[in-house]
């Protein structure tokens, strides 16, 4: 007997049963039938839907601040959470982490296309609550196969249950999947409401939907419908910047902002509680942080002055100075973002070199870096068991970014694409006298260069990085370099804290198919190089 069944299979199977979050009422059921048949039934599984994949907030493996560690601006410290041997070039397939993500995109997409096989079944007395399930559905459907088709290419692409005997479907090109994807995205949209819900806002609506078919409208190089959904939204004047920047990420304006798009709120996840001051935060007495993701010396020298210059290109001060002193004339980002070394943890002083320190960088629950994001690191969690943390999945300032971004690619920076940029940084508090983007003339290469940095430090420490060192192919350079930590002078000379050394190879644009998957689905072709 197989030890693995392909996943899709799988998925039909397990229905069959009970899935304990389908939270089945009649014990004595035995098919999908017998408890699908509510208008409460289809609005639990579009729950599990979204839970089991996107908002689990102690599932480290999928939370998306933690796949900050797969990238150059994190290190992330427990090889079972994948993250870390993404980053430093070890994953093969033999793998446990290519198995991982591929099974559990592959079970969710077989789920979801059980459900809308039967979504006529339960009773509704609006029909209208149907269809807008059904819509939600095909949405997220549409998510996991972006993120498939991105990291292993070519794929299975089906959208009907498939038995045993049809377990082992044909690849299809990503070209293809692609292009399938975003004209069923349009219909979707179409069929959303235009506003969220005063109750399941975590659930797709028509702009929350746009955002990610936007995203990998970007990611793809389609930039005509990244600039075209992302003008849309701008457009829909239903999203605004927060006016101050670092409140996004704490309980400041956690729940009250109107810059989160698609929401990871609590009842996304049955109120459970959250865990980011444990996995983001140091170690601090009875505290309970853990130091699991935390930043490089890298990130932190990627954030530019406090008037958007590269710190080397700087006529103020050295880049010398500016790496030995962080807070020095810097993008008011990096202090509400990150801290280390000589910043303050409840009024304590943040000292990594001293060894009876607690945040000593060698202490296991430290950071080995000297720093930590303070992003979704809130000190009222500080001695609390978890806490009620709102996110944002994708949010209003990648919306302006896109579209700018997606502007330079088609070489048509147009006023609205140089005030994307310029509400992005004037937010964050740059100097804007001389950050103001419509000063003098830049070069194709000079508005990517900017555009890049200013996505890297936006979204620092919210899991995009990685994707983008892919898309911009520069992975072969940002992931080859040894990670670096806090930098101070000893004895004459500079001295960074080492962590770990990093390679990456050409090949690893792509994923592995695991082993497993290549010996149970025998029309997956292995991508090349593994």
């Amino acid at each position: 007997m197989k030890k693995y069944i392909i996943a899709l299979a799988i998925a039909i199977i397990s229905l069959s049963g009970c899935e304990k979050f389908l939270d089945k009422r009649d014990p004595t059921a035995t098919s999908f039938d017998e408890f699908f048949t509510t208008e409460e039934d289809i609005r639990r599984v579009v729950y599990s839907s979204f839970l089991d994949a996107f908002t689990h907030p102690t599932e480290r493996r999928l939370l998306f601040y933690m796949m900050e560690g797969r990238s150059d601006n994190a290190y992330a410290r427990i090889e079972t959470d994948h993250h870390m041997i993404i980053a430093n070039g070890n994953l093969t397939s033999n793998s446990r982490a290519s198995e991982y993500y591929w099974t559990l995109f592959m079970k969710h997409i077989g789920r979801i296309n059980t459900y809308l096989k039967n979504i006529d079944i339960p009773y509704v007395e609006n029909p209208s609550t149907r269809q807008r399930y059904k819509a939600i559905l095909e949405g997220l459907r549409i998510w996991h196969y972006f993120r498939t088709t991105y990291y292993w290419g070519d794929i299975p692409f089906v959208l009907v249950p498939v038995n045993l005997e049809e377990s082992t479907p044909p690849l299809t090109s990503q070209a293809e999947v692609l292009d399938q994807l975003f004209e069923m995205s349009e219909d979707v949209a179409s069929r959303l409401p235009e506003d969220e819900g005063t109750t399941n806002v975590y659930m797709f609506n028509k702009y929350s939907f746009k955002s990610v078919v936007m995203r990998y409208a970007l990611y793809f190089g389609r930039y005509e419908l990244a600039a075209r959904l992302a003008r849309e939204i701008i457009d829909s004047k239903k999203y605004q910047l927060n006016a101050k920047y670092g409140d996004l990420f704490t309980y400041k304006a956690d729940k009250t902002n109107k810059e989160f798009i698609v929401k990871f709120d609590m009842e996304s996840h049955a109120n459970s509680a959250t865990q980011s001051f444990e996995h983001l935060a140091p170690q601090y007495r009875t505290g309970r942080g853990q130091s699991y993701c935390v930043p490089t010396k890298a990130l932190v020298d990627a954030y530019w002055t406090a008037q958007g210059r590269p710190i080397d290109q700087c006529p103020l001060h050295t880049k010398q100075e500016y790496e030995l002193n962080p807070k020095l004339n810097r993008d008011p980002r990096l202090s509400v973002s990150i801290f280390g070394n000589g910043d303050l943890l409840n009024n304590e002083k943040i000292d990594v070199y001293d060894s009876k320190s607690i945040f000593y960088y060698q202490n296991l629950r430290s950071s080995r870096t000297g720093y930590w994001f303070k992003k979704y690191v809130d000190e009222a969690d500080l001695f609390r068991t978890g806490g009620n943390m709102h996110f944002g999945l994708t949010r209003y300032a990648e919306v302006l970014l896109t579209y700018a971004e997606a502007k330079i690619m088609l070489d048509d920076v147009d006023d609205l694409a140089k005030s994307c940029i310029n509400q992005v940084r004037q937010r964050a508090g740059l100097d804007m006298t001389i950050a103001d983007v419509t000063l003098g003339s830049k070069t194709r290469q000079e508005w990517i260069a900017l555009l890049r940095n200013e996505r890297r430090i936006e979204f620092a420490g919210e899991g995009v990085r990685y994707d983008d060192l892919l898309r911009w192919k520069i992975a072969e350079v940002a992931l080859n370099q040894p990670v670096l930590g806090h930098t101070r002078m000893l004895n004459g000379n500079m001295e960074s804290l080492k962590v770990e050394d990093r390679r990456f190879l050409n090949h690893q644009y792509k994923w592995p198919f695991h082993e497993s998957s290549l010996s149970t689905e025998p029309n997956l072709i292995q991508n090349p190089g593994y």
